[in-house]
């Protein structure tokens, strides 16, 4: 007989918890061989229990408590497989918890069947992620690519500023106009606006706005 599929859950509902174990239990290739209410208690289990599989609630006792686990114990054990659970479904949380490690996202809902379905998927080494949640993580992955372009981009430009273009740039990170940079320098305005045009052309923009918000966006405001 093959061996079963070994499960933990953790689920702060201890009706829906029971429930769906009993579930798990019911099937011929798998079994639940723990469960957690809480953080620390799918934490201790998972250091304790040998399972293939863990299924992981994001909100138990805080707002983010499964997403806490699911790092202390893929932090430990990087090659254990889990599944987020959980009736959470911006943005920001698929893509937060999925950068803990876990292989599957499901939004609570989903029949137990195809909960179970998403298990055998991921434990034969295939997760059936829905398209709607790789959707969004290849979105965050293609923006996190055009990102590191445009640093790269921004840090070859960087490099070929003159100490006057530096300067200018520091000033309009500061929110000055051309007036009170060309007062700032001791300049005429003239100066300062073929001084922009400049700049302009070097960062492939229209505006200095546009210079602005790109280098609040990459977090490089440092370098002025």
């Amino acid at each position: 007989m093959a061996e079963k599929i070994r499960v933990i859950v953790a689920e702060d509902f201890k009706l829906l918890c029971d429930d769906l174990c009993e579930y798990i239990n019911e099937q011929s290739d798998m079994q639940v061989v723990g469960a957690a209410q809480s953080k620390a208690e799918v934490v201790k289990l998972a250091e304790s229990t040998e399972c293939d599989i863990i299924l992981m609630d994001i909100e138990m006792e805080t707002a983010c408590s499964g997403i806490e686990a699911a790092e202390m114990i893929l932090d430990q054990s990087p090659d254990q497989k889990l599944i987020f659970l959980t009736a959470h479904e911006t943005d920001d949380m698929i893509l937060t918890a999925m950068a803990t490690g876990a292989v599957d996202y499901v939004v609570k809902g989903r029949s137990y069947d195809e909960i179970l379905n998403h298990v055998r998927a991921a434990y034969n080494g295939k997760p059936m992620m829905e398209a709607n949640i790789q959707q969004k993580i290849i979105h965050e992955y293609s923006r996190l690519r055009q990102s590191e372009h445009s640093l790269l981009f921004f840090i070859h430009n960087i490099s070929q500023l003159t100490a006057a273009e530096r300067d200018l740039i520091k000033l309009l990170l500061q929110d000055k106009s051309t007036r009170e940079i060309a007062k700032i320098r001791s300049v005429e305005q003239v100066t300062v606006k073929t001084q922009i045009k400049s700049l302009l052309r070097k960062f492939h923009c229209r505006r200095t706005k546009e210079i602005v918000t790109l280098i609040n966006e990459l977090n490089i405001g440092h370098l002025f």
